[in-house]
This record gives C-alpha cells, sequence and structure tokens, in this order.
C-alpha cells in the first residue's frame, strides 16, 4: 500500500477503511513531551514522533484564566466559573450562575478573540495537509454543568425546571458553534468535542435525559462539521454502553477512548459498533502508561489493534491522555509499538 499522509491515514480511519497504518494522536502534558524533546517546540516533538495528528485543548490555554487567587492556584474561567488549576485538569470550585437574576448581568464570552486561535493558525501553517489538525471544544453541557450552574443544580433543574436547562445550554451552543465555525475557516481538519457523559460505574443522567439535554447540541456541532466536510470525534470518559446507540444518533464519526477503568471491552465495543463509528482508545494511562514496564506497554498496544484494528476504523491513543503522570518512556515505546504493529494488512493473529 502506498504510504499515506499522517491527516490521509487520519481521515480513513475515520470513514471506516483500512489506511496504511494505524493512525495516533494525543492531548500532552507540556511535562511529558518537554522531556521527550527537551530543547524543541511541541510541533518539533510532533515530528519528532512522527504522529499524524493535533489536538488542540480549549481549556488548557491561557486566554481561558484570570487568575484570581495565585496561592491557591483559583482562576475564573472565560464563563466566570471558578476553577482550581492543576497540570492536568480544571476542578471546578464555584459556578458563575447561581440564580436565573445572575443571567440577566452575564457576559457570555467572546468567540471571536483573535488570541483564542493562534495555537491553531501556527499548526495549520506547519502541518496542513500532512499531519491531522484537530480542534478542540468542550461539550455545552460539561460547560454548562461545571462552569455556569454547578453540577446539582444543573441535575436538579432537568426535573424541576427544564426550559432553564435549555436556555443555559443554548447559550453555550451559540459561544461554541461560531467558536468551531471559526476553527473551521482557521484550516481544521477534524473537529473533537470532549466532556464526560459517565462516571466510572453509570451515566451522570438517564438515557432519556441524555436524549433530552445532551445529545441534541453535540448533534448540531457535528451538523456544524459535516456541513463543512469534516470530520467530528467525540470524547466521554466513564460507563457509557447504556448511552451509545443515542450517542451514535448525532452522527458522530470516531468515539473516544472506550474506558479500560469503567468496564469496556474494545473488543466488545468493535463487534457491536465498529461498522459504524471509528474507534479510538485505549492502551492504559491509569497503569499502563504510568507504572508499566516497556514491554508491558508493547503488548498491551499491540492487544488493543488485534481487537480494533481488522477492517480499519480505528484510531490507537491513551485510554484518555498523555497526562503528567505517564512515564515518557511508555510514551514514546507505544508510539513505536504502534508504528511496528499497526501497519495493514495487519499479522497480528
Amino acid at each position: 500500500m502506498k504510504r499515506m499522509t499522517g491527516l490521509e491515514r487520519t481521515l480513513a480511519a475515520l470513514r471506516l477503511e483500512e489506511p496504511d497504518r494505524v493512525p495516533h494522536g494525543e492531548l500532552h502534558n507540556t511535562k511529558v513531551w518537554q522531556a521527550i524533546l527537551p530543547h524543541g517546540t511541541y510541533e518539533d516533538f510532533v515530528e519528532h514522533l512522527d504522529l499524524d495528528f493535533v489536538i488542540g485543548y480549549d481549556k488548557l490555554v491561557a486566554w481561558n484564566w484570570e487568575m484570581k487567587d495565585p496561592e491557591k492556584m483559583i482562576v475564573q474561567d472565560i464563563w466566570g466559573g471558578l476553577q482550581r488549576l492543576t497540570s492536568d485538569q480544571p476542578s471546578p470550585m464555584e459556578p458563575a450562575i447561581k440564580t436565573e437574576g445572575d443571567l440577566e448581568s452575564w457576559v457570555p464570552p467572546d468567540p471571536d478573540m483573535p488570541e483564542r486561535y493562534t495555537w491553531l493558525e501556527k499548526w495549520v501553517k506547519r502541518f496542513k495537509g500532512e499531519r491531522g489538525v484537530v480542534a478542540h471544544a468542550t461539550d455545552v453541557f460539561d460547560i454548562a454543568r461545571e462552569s455556569l450552574l454547578g453540577d446539582v443544580p444543573y441535575f436538579t433543574a432537568t426535573i424541576t425546571n427544564p426550559d432553564w436547562v435549555d436556555r443555559v445550554n443554548e447559550l453555550v451552543l451559540e459561544y461554541n458553534l461560531r467558536y468551531l465555525k471559526n476553527c473551521i475557516e482557521a484550516g481544521a481538519d477534524a473537529l473533537f468535542i470532549s466532556g464526560d457523559y459517565a462516571t466510572t460505574t453509570a451515566p451522570m443522567v438517564s438515557p432519556k435525559a441524555t436524549a433530552r439535554f445532551l445529545t441534541p447540541a453535540l448533534k448540531k456541532m457535528v451538523d456544524l462539521g459535516h456541513d463543512h466536510g469534516l470530520p467530528v470525534l467525540k470524547h466521554s470518559d466513564g460507563q457509557i454502553m447504556p448511552l451509545f446507540d443515542i450517542m451514535l444518533e448525532t452522527g458522530i464519526d470516531g468515539i473516544h477512548p472506550i474506558d479500560p477503568m469503567a468496564g469496556l471491552d474494545l473488543a466488545e465495543v468493535k463487534q457491536k459498533y465498529g461498522h459504524r463509528v471509528a474507534l479510538c482508545g485505549n492502551v492504559s494511562c491509569a497503569y499502563t502508561l504510568c507504572e508499566g514496564s516497556e514491554e508491558e506497554v508493547r503488548r498491551e498496544t499491540r492487544e488493543c489493534i488485534r481487537k480494533a484494528g481488522p477492517g480499519g476504523g480505528y484510531v490507537c491513543t491513551s485510554s484518555n491522555s498523555i497526562h503528567s503522570g505517564v512515564k515518557p518512556e511508555n510514551y514514546v515505546t507505544m508510539v513505536k509499538a504502534i508504528h511496528e504493529f499497526g501497519v495493514y494488512p495487519l499479522r497480528l493473529d
């Protein structure tokens, strides 16, 4: 098979086709990639490991925060919510809107601020046509629940005041659609929507409530991508199996990361859904990439490819992200294993 570019193999996998090699890309913690390539830029690192695509993470960039308490690392996000900033994930502390009256004086963020797209423009200039440039947005459910209303008020309002939830969801969706459209116009090749729908044991809301409050906004973002010819991937950790069909009804092209910590089996999901959606996952970043030996990393990476790679439609990634606890040498081993075992036609049995 003719050698493909990273962009070509990524798009082929998202079309449920077999590329020349299983594609790979990740959300990377700065600590990890700088340990692998101390004197290079992030873009140099991507080329150094020959990654197939890059993802921009909108939650962990400078324009997203205003520092409120440097000692405690408490920041205010662009939605007005307070969060404690960590090296990997921000932790919600206090929502922006506590009563319906607060919404009258609340000012939404501006999706047209040029600095929101500096990273994307840089990646497009460097990688366009060679590696996939994937624009990231946080799911409407995640923003409305964490930054604007808070978990308990949001969940309660889905029962006691559904119109209020609809109103807040719509405000977030308006921003996301404008933001994603700007990313598309800047040259993105695909869209990635993060935000969990489930804990490790069960969905956060029922399938009925998911279809009522969560997936309609996702579908509109998917439709936007498809209207411009771009595939759309959805991330959700957790036990999403009761929601899988509902999520697929939105038209998503890929789902990430088939969470092993929640008991999801990659082979089972491939058998049941691999003909409908591309699968991304799921080398464990809870154990194997953090504490496992390099041989364990090779073995698990090979097994993921064996389970989900046949017939195409598979992107090999970690089970969430390359966070600060991942051993740099283990991540390098994983990438090398993908390049070794992921060549089509697969010969792993």
